[in-house]
């Protein structure tokens, strides 16, 4: 929590990077146009066309956030979305803040699988990060992103991963333009009376 309260700094962006799968499904019949006062129809029946993972980056602080899609999550997924964040979204940055969930993926190691040693400890020594507590997923601003995402742009059927990035992009782009903050308003102060009993208790 008080990591959400630090000032903005420029060389020490905050990000909070959650994930998320889509299951791909397709028409087996021509959707029916919409007609005055009739919506567009689809067939109950679709086919399968596998899954697609979104990984969801945000800058709360900034109110600005993108989607990755990729085809899995896998480690090496996980470690090109955090050489991306070093390397190139904040190359000029000191430290990298991020938080993120405990999901098994999550770990720096996973850098050492995906890339040269040498530039896997660069990457982890520019990481600061801060792990949610297991089963405190929600206090990721990450997954209030997701959320929105999965109710404003994905709660339709979606056919293939180059509609998938398509949709997200537009969704991203009107977002951002807007400038769209998470006005995050949980204190450390409401986690130690809602989580108390993750805390130690002293006789």
């Amino acid at each position: 929590m008080e990591v959400y309260h630090r000032p903005y700094d420029e060389k020490r962006p905050l990000v909070c990077l959650d994930e998320a799968s889509k299951q791909l499904v397709g028409e087996t019949v021509l959707p029916l146009p919409a007609e005055p006062g009739q919506p567009e129809r689809f067939d109950y029946e679709y086919v399968r066309n596998g899954t697609a993972n979104l990984f969801m980056i945000s800058e709360p602080l900034l109110g600005w956030r993108t989607v990755q899609v990729t085809q899995r999550r896998t480690a090496k997924d996980f470690a090109e979305v955090l050489r991306w964040l070093v390397e190139e979204l904040h190359a000029e940055a000191k430290k990298v803040v991020v938080v993120m969930d405990n999901l098994n993926t999550h770990k720096l190691a996973s850098l050492y699988e995906a890339f040269p040693p040498a530039q896997a400890r660069r990457i982890a020594e520019k990481l600061e990060i801060h792990h949610t507590p297991k089963h405190g997923s929600w206090l990721n601003m990450a997954e209030i992103e997701l959320s929105v995402l999965a109710r404003q742009c994905l709660d339709k059927r979606i056919d293939s991963s180059a509609q998938l990035q398509q949709e997200t992009a537009a969704w991203e782009l009107e977002r951002n333009e807007q400038q769209v903050e998470v006005r995050w308003q949980f204190t450390t102060r409401d986690a130690r009376i809602k989580l108390h009993r993750l805390y130690p208790s002293t006789q």
